[in-house]
């Protein structure tokens, strides 16, 4: 064996790495368990009778104030913290551990507003509006989308006219440049604004309180992708990762301001008129006259009394009511609140206010800004269901506020010393510290009038200011839990989001559901290792013992290499781990037969095995890297989970060229240089496969027949029954829901129960866990606002709380790790995504089975192998759909087309190439060796000559994936059904559909072809 010494040396520099890898295991868990203690002591003393919530907590800080710690250290080299080792360890995803997986989208199109100095020009939104409806279709990028758009509505309309006035961008856009040339600039700028967004989502989340998040960034599609292991909040989550953190400082208008009531009065009669159709009048302009404060003074319109406000109420008085107290005396709360609204009329009072003829009504100045908590009851000190209603007052000419977050240079969550709430206090820069000192001294003598804080334009807190603060500090309170409070003074002190972010998908796991997944991949493992070390030694005695060796070794390097580049392991990594067992294993089994085929013409044992090894590695090599090219393009396409299959799948299949070519090659050398024999046979295996002499391409005819039968059934189906798609690709809500064991539900009375409650049916299933059914709806799944998801959740509650008997409590039913009646696991999938999803689905097939086809063609130089090689791929694509087709409904499993499908669907087409592409380099081998057969002799012996191969392969992946789809738990059986039909699926057409292929289009493979051969040839392994 040439570079035997390189072998070692690598052998041993990966060895020393991933075993460290291994090695920082051990002081992380031994913080962990000192953690466990610390909460269960903490818990013990507590007075807090939610015990779960107290330990959890506890955990989190404990490990928090470790985590910048050292724990371990390399002497003379460095030493560890406990958060650097944790981000070097292979970490659990959400499948396995429990947790939150989102997908956050940048909303361009905003951005681009803000881009454009909020221009209104109406072809510039429409433009954006039209661009915003295709993205949920359409794979090109918002920027592209818009630029599209605009030039097909334009008219001649330049974007150089809208962008060039903008202060961001004056110096980058002149009015003379083209379309082409300012699309450049705001894609960059876009790109810019992408790459911060995912930078300060990074930096919130390293502050989250959760142990290995995972953030990635898909800058083609402006997608972030965050998993949050462990969250048991998934409300908090979705706040604190959607805020865009935008803080401003505002002065306000008071309810005894004048304007206030004339101004909301004014509105109230224009929004009357034009709900009754009457837009003839047009509601004059008023002129102020203010003083040096900029109150009131006098108008052009005799002032209406405050007490007046009560009577011939219209649209916007009836939705909102004044802050005044019923006699018409006083306020009822603080004067900066000129009224409240009830929780679920907010969004039609805001509608109405940002109506343009309403707008023209309400002074220039005037804005109005909802309370971000609803009103506390004084008496009972609960939230209420009313919200505080805040009148603005801008600067004039300015639509910013005078001091925003941007200023800010520190923030602490701390209780507030008078009143012992939570308040965040701030503090300012220089600049800040100046524009806030004016601001208070003109509050503070302007009778001590308040100043509004906005997050987000929402307002937090609108403190009265008594005196001028020039110390540039300040704080904000809002009856914030201590939790609320520390999550804000987090994200403010980051900074605010350069562009807002909405939620397209999301999946929450359970932790008790992850822990089952846990317990269920272990076993299919453990169950595919043994299957396979029991057949490996049962058939191939020593050299068997040889690949059992390689083959752990693979595992102990694939582990190590995934936790080095900091992979997190999912359930489809865990099928990668299993797949990447049999391609080991498949490996080993080529070079095995090979060397037994040299042992039968009489070489030695030595010269036999470099031989078969030698031999064999064209096959080796070819058959793998079609599994590389898989590999890719799901990597490419695919999104979290499959992602991380994908390089799962990549790293596995390099790990196993070394170990199956040269390590177990190592291996079997330092067994023989020891004087040990080495055998490969059997008194099982040694007459198995021993020349057979079938007629392959005799009965080509008969399954070409057998195909097509089961193709056009399939087509048919595809037409008439469809698939079973997952929310994946439809969108929608999905839900798993476990009842309690006194609860008695099938999947018929929750579909006609949930029916009324969205007003639409869902789909129902069973799925594989005691008393657990799947809920999928499409209900608000096109609503992006923020309560949509809520809305939804209460929906099905309202639901299976009737399913329970109405004593169903709302929080306990949320928690997903909760007893008696809860959800396990929820998960949606944006109309954006989805489609996205659907496809990338379609384009990453087609470029799987196109780049197979060209690598054929590269390495046979003949176009009827890559003919052949196509035939066979869309053969097994058509059989395997064909099934999930007809099985859905009818098997006790879910057979969903989903992202996981895919993965499987891809996988089993670059996976049943193997075996076509060793019976090819077998056939092109004897092409060169038997020039005066013909190519049907040729075709024959090939095949017969490589049949031990393709039996025992596809009996070996065949036990390991069939562990997986018998252990492997409810949410991969799909998964694992796809692989084992795939299985069976390419093996029938390595012989009975690619090779015959072959040889109907073999008119020039360089072989003596006679029509008496044709007729007469049965076919032998040797000439």
């Amino acid at each position: 064996m040439q570079g035997k010494g390189f072998v070692k040396f690598f052998l041993i520099i990966l060895v020393i790495v991933c075993l460290l890898q291994y090695i920082f295991m051990l002081p992380t868990r031994s913080v962990e368990k000192d953690a466990d203690n610390y909460a269960a002591q903490v818990a013990s003393l507590s007075t807090n009778p939610d015990k779960v919530a107290v330990t959890k907590e506890a955990r989190i800080n404990y490990l928090d104030s470790i985590s910048s710690e050292p724990i371990f250290s390399i002497p003379l080299f460095k030493s560890y913290t406990y958060e650097e080792l944790k981000k070097q360890q292979l970490a659990l995803g959400l499948d396995l551990k429990g947790g939150m997986n989102i997908i956050l989208q940048v909303d361009l199109r905003d951005f681009l507003i803000t881009l454009s100095d909020n221009s209104s020009d109406p072809t510039f939104r429409e433009a954006l509006d039209k661009a915003a409806a295709r993205q949920t279709n359409d794979q090109a990028d918002f920027v592209t989308l818009f630029g599209q758009e605009f030039k097909k509505i334009a008219n001649g309309k330049a974007l150089a006219s809208i962008f060039s006035r903008s202060a961001t961008l004056k110096d980058e856009v002149k009015l003379e440049y083209n379309d082409d040339r300012v699309l450049g600039v705001i894609r960059n700028k876009a790109k810019e604004t992408v790459s911060l967004t995912y930078k300060r989502l990074k930096d919130r989340i390293d502050k989250f309180g959760v142990t290995q998040p995972n953030v990635s960034l898909d800058a083609n599609r402006d997608l972030i992708v965050v998993e949050l292991p462990g969250i048991d909040n998934p409300e908090r989550a979705r706040k604190f990762l959607q805020a865009s953190a935008k803080l401003e400082f505002w002065d306000v208008y008071r309810i005894s301001d004048e304007i206030v009531p004339v101004s909301i009065m004014a509105a109230d009669e224009k929004m009357k008129k034009i709900i009754k159709g009457d837009t003839s009048e047009t509601l004059k302009q008023y002129t102020y006259i203010r003083d040096s404060l900029g109150n009131i003074k006098d108008s052009t319109l005799q002032v209406a009394g405050v007490d007046s406000l009560s009577t011939g109420k219209g649209p916007i008085l009836s939705l909102m009511e004044m802050n005044v107290n019923a006699g018409g005396q006083g306020f009822m709360y603080s004067p900066s609140v000129v009224g409240t609204v009830d929780k679920n009329k907010r969004t039609a009072l805001k509608a109405m206010f940002d109506n343009p003829e309403v707008k023209k009504a309400l002074p220039n100045d005037l804005l109005f800004r909802f309370s971000a908590k609803p009103i506390k009851d004084r008496t009972t000190n609960k939230f209420t269901n009313k919200y505080e209603v805040y009148a603005i007052k801008k600067k004039r000419g300015s639509e910013s506020a005078p001091l925003e977050g941007d200023h800010i240079v520190r923030a602490a969550a701390n209780p507030d010393p008078v009143t012992q709430q939570v308040a965040v206090s701030l503090l300012m820069d220089n600049v800040g510290s100046k524009v806030w000192a004016d601001m208070t001294t003109k509050a503070s003598q302007d009778n001590n009038r308040e100043i509004a804080i906005v997050l987000d334009d929402e307002v937090v807190s609108a403190p009265t200011v008594n005196d001028p603060i020039t110390t540039g500090s300040s704080s904000i309170s809002g009856s914030f839990t201590t939790q609320e409070g520390q999550d804000l003074a987090n994200i403010l002190e980051i900074g605010k989001l350069p562009a807002k972010t909405q939620i397209i998908q999301e999946s929450v796991v359970g932790p008790s559901l992850g822990q089952e997944n846990i317990n269920k991949s272990i076993l299919s493992l453990a169950l595919g290792m043994f299957c396979v070390v029991i057949f490996m030694i049962a058939y191939y005695a020593t050299g068997g013992l040889m690949s059992i060796v390689g083959l752990f070794i693979n595992l102990f390097l694939l582990i190590g290499i995934l936790a080095s580049v900091g992979t997190v392991m999912t359930l489809p990594g865990i099928a990668g781990i299993v797949l990447t067992m049999a391609i080991a294993v498949d490996a080993n089994v080529i070079i095995y037969e090979r060397i037994k085929e040299e042992l039968r013409e009489g070489k030695s044992l030595q010269i036999a095995i470099a031989d078969g090894f030698r031999n064999s590695m064209p096959a080796i090599l070819d058959s793998n890297v079609t599994t590389i090219i898989t590999a890719l393009i799901l990597y490419f396409f695919g999104l979290g989970p499959i992602k991380g299959f994908a390089v799962t799948l990549l790293i596995g299949v390099m790990t196993t060229l070394f170990t199956a070519i040269l390590v177990v090659r190592l291996v079997t050398e330092w067994w023989l240089e020891k004087g040990n024999n080495v055998k490969y046979t059997t008194a099982f295996s040694e007459k198995l496969f021993i020349q057979p002499s079938i007629d392959w391409l005799g009965m080509r005819k008969k399954f070409y027949v057998v195909s097509a039968i089961v193709i056009i059934a399939g087509l048919v189906s595809f037409f008439t029954r469809g698939f079973e798609l997952g929310v994946d690709f439809k969108g929608g809500y999905s839900y798993n829901i476990q009842f309690g064991d006194g609860t008695a539900v099938n999947a018929e009375t929750i579909r006609s129960t949930m029916k009324e409650v969205f007003d639409l049916e869902p789909i129902v299933k069973e799925i594989d866990v005691k008393n657990t059914y799947n809920v999928t709806t499409t209900y608000l799944i096109n609503d992006n606002s923020p309560e949509a998801t809520e809305k939804v959740l209460q929906k099905l509650y309202e639901g299976v709380n009737k399913l329970s008997g109405g004593n169903l409590d709302y929080k306990k039913f949320k928690e997903s790790d909760g007893i008696g009646t809860h959800l396990t696991s929820f998960s949606k999938v944006g109309p954006t995504v989805a489609d996205d999803i659907k496809s990338s689905s379609f384009w990453s097939t087609i470029l799987v089975i196109f780049c197979i086809f060209i690598y054929i063609f590269i390495r046979f130089a003949k176009w009827q192998f890559s003919t052949g090689t196509v035939v066979s791929l869309v053969h097994d694509a058509l059989i395997i759909l064909a099934l999930f087709s007809f099985g859905h409904g009818f098997v006790p499993f879910t057979m969903e087309i989903d992202q996981a499908f895919i993965a499987a669907f891809l996988t089993i087409l670059g996976y049943s190439m193997n075996d076509t592409i060793v019976v090819f380099d077998r056939i092109r081998e004897y092409l060169r060796t038997y020039t005066a057969k013909s190519n049907y002799e040729v075709i024959n012996m090939a095949l017969n000559a490589t049949l031990s191969r393709t039996m025992i392969t596809s009996a070996i992946t065949l036990f390991v994936v069939l562990m997986l789809f018998l252990f492997g738990g409810a949410s991969i059986k799909g998964f694992a059904f796809a692989l084992v039909v795939g299985v069976i699926s390419g093996t029938y057409s390595s012989l009975f559909v690619a090779t015959p292929v072959l040889y109907d289009l073999s008119g020039d493979l360089n072989a003596k072809e006679t029509e008496a051969a044709v007729t007469t040839h049965t076919g032998t392994v040797k000439a």
